[in-house]
This record gives structure tokens, C-alpha cells and sequence, in this order.
């Protein structure tokens, strides 16, 4: 270790090396403003540490993948890799986890998985790892949703909330490539000039009035016909809804694009149409089954007596 010193008081015409007077230590000849370096030997604990890490060094050359090469790398006797450790390591865990996916896909029901604690926790570790991968994106980390993305926290399905439905729904999206996906048709009434501005006025005043809103009584009554004649086919008589064409329910406080006056007016206006991917073919049965448990469990779920005939009542 080379330590500075005061300036030396030595006779500077020394032939032999430099010696600082006060201390006794040869220097080693640099000098800056006036300060002369002292030549110290390093610390004994210092050496061999350094020379520990330099035979560490050594060995692990030799056993392990180490110096860079034209064709690859050098690999050590041990032939180590940590790329072959990992696969080995996802072969262990899909094997493992094989016995507990072909029980989940053998389920024939909700009550069957949840009956068994171990397949119920792997669903909903699998579920939820698949959810946060693919879905989180769309209706947020808990499953909130977001204008445009149904909440998956309530109880309001458009397309029904069992098990099956749910499964089948991720399986084959909304409006999807799929050729068995989920379809349904909102018309853009004013863009494609199927009703004029004040008919489109009317009928979003009824559905104002359909969900338990003061409206304009004259304007409501006149959008009570158009409602009859251009909407009564798919959200029924009453706004209730079909869930066979995923007609959303007019008379709860649940709206998918917004549940101002004006989100509705826009949506009878433009008739926005969301797409849900389908998961079948990126996603295997097993993780989609995983998938609709987790999504069930999330707050909304339904028991299959529940299903009903595919209208859904108010507030469902």
C-alpha cells in the first residue's frame, strides 16, 4: 500500500534510494506538490485474499463454462449449464403439475373442483398467474374493468356466469376469429343513418327513463316506440336484456361504455363493438379451465341453476 508522506528531509544527492526521514520507508520517486509517496509493501490479509481469488479463479476455469471461443464457449469439466437447468427444471414442474390439470379437465362441475382444497388452490394459483399474463392488460390487475371492459368483480355477465359460460367465453372470445365465437350486432344507428338525430334523442331518453331516471315525459314517450320498433328485438320489452345475444340489461346502473346520458346517446349513435380475443389454440384446456375459475371466483360468479333461461333479471 503506497501511503503519502511530508516532504522528505533526506539528502537529496543520495545515491541510493530515497529515504523519508521520519518514518525510515524508501520512496517510490513520485512526487506531487511537494508530497512524496511512500513505499509501503501491501497488507499481509490483502495478499492473500487476492491470492485465495486468484486460485478460486483457476478452479473455476477449469470446471466451469468460463472464457468465450469461435464456436461457443469454454465448458468446464462439469459441463454446467444453467439454460439446461432451467428446462429440466420446467420439465419437473410440468410434469407435476400434469397429474393435477388432467383432475381439473376430468371435473365435471364448480362443486367437484371446490370439494378437492388442492385442485381448487392449483386453479387459482394457475388462474391467476394465466390472468395477470393475458388479461390484466383489458380489465385490470383485480379484474375492475375499464369503460369498453367488463368489471368481473360484480355480478353482471352479458353472456352468463357459470363455469361453462365463462370458460366458453374465454375459450371462444367476442366477436373473434373463432368460428363458434360469441356474437352479437349493436347497430350504429346514427353513423350508418338508421335513425334521424331526434328519434336517436327519444329512444336515449326512454333508456334514461328505463334505468330509474327523471327524463323529458314527451320525449320519453316518443322514444318508448322507437325502442319498440328498433331495440325491444335484442334488450326485450322490458330493457332486461338477453344474454343468448349478449344484450346488456337497460334498467340496472351497470353500463359497459359509460352511464352518462351522453355515453348513451354515443353508444346508440356509434354502436360500439368490442372484440375479446380467442384463447383457444394460444392458451391450453387447462389454463382456460383455470382461467374460468379464477374469473368465477372474482366476486360475480354463478351456479349453473342460477343460469336461468337466458335473460338476465335487473341488477344480475
Amino acid at each position: 500500500m503506497k501511503v503519502m508522506a511530508t516532504m522528505s528531509t533526506s539528502n537529496p544527492h543520495h545515491d541510493g534510494p530515497e529515504i523519508n526521514a521520519p518514518t525510515g520507508t524508501e520512496t517510490t520517486g513520485h512526487e506531487w506538490d511537494g508530497i512524496k509517496e511512500l513505499n509501503n509493501p501491501l497488507p499481509r490479509w490483502w495478499l492473500i485474499v487476492f491470492y485465495v481469488c486468484c486460485a478460486w479463479a483457476f478452479v473455476y476455469w477449469i470446471f466451469m463454462p468460463s472464457w468465450p471461443g469461435i464456436n461457443g464457449h469454454l465448458r468446464g469439466v462439469r459441463q454446467h449449464s444453467e439454460r439446461i437447468n432451467v428446462e429440466r427444471a420446467m420439465a419437473e414442474l410440468r410434469s407435476d403439475r400434469a397429474a393435477l390439470g388432467d383432475k381439473l379437465l376430468a371435473s365435471n362441475s364448480l362443486e367437484d373442483i371446490q370439494a378437492d382444497p388442492e385442485l381448487f388452490q392449483f386453479a387459482m394459483a394457475a388462474g391467476r398467474s394465466a390472468f395477470g399474463d393475458n388479461c390484466a392488460t383489458c380489465h385490470g390487475t383485480g379484474g375492475q374493468g375499464f369503460p369498453g371492459y367488463p368489471n368481473l368483480n360484480d355480478d353482471v355477465w352479458l353472456w352468463g356466469g357459470t363455469l361453462d359460460d365463462i370458460r366458453m367465453t374465454i375459450s371462444h372470445g367476442i366477436r373473434s376469429s373463432h368460428p363458434e365465437t360469441r356474437m352479437s350486432q349493436m347497430p350504429a344507428f346514427g353513423r350508418m343513418g338508421l335513425l334521424p338525430g331526434q328519434d336517436i334523442d327519444d329512444v336515449t331518453e326512454f333508456v334514461w327513463q328505463l334505468a330509474g331516471n327523471d327524463v323529458d315525459a314527451a320525449s320519453a314517450e316518443r322514444g318508448a316506440l322507437v325502442y319498440e320498433a328498433q331495440c325491444a328485438a335484442c334488450h326485450g320489452t322490458s330493457g332486461l336484456g338477453d344474454r343468448l345475444q349478449g344484450a346488456p340489461n337497460l334498467t340496472d346502473a351497470e353500463w359497459f361504455y359509460g352511464g352518462t346520458k351522453r355515453a348513451i346517446r354515443s353508444q346508440i349513435y356509434d354502436g360500439r363493438n368490442g372484440v375479446m380475443p380467442t384463447w383457444h389454440g394460444r392458451l391450453d384446456d387447462t389454463t382456460i379451465t383455470s382461467l374460468a375459475v379464477y374469473v368465477h371466483a372474482l366476486g360475480g360468479g354463478e351456479l349453473p341453476e342460477q343460469q336461468g333461461n337466458g335473460v338476465r333479471p335487473a341488477g344480475q
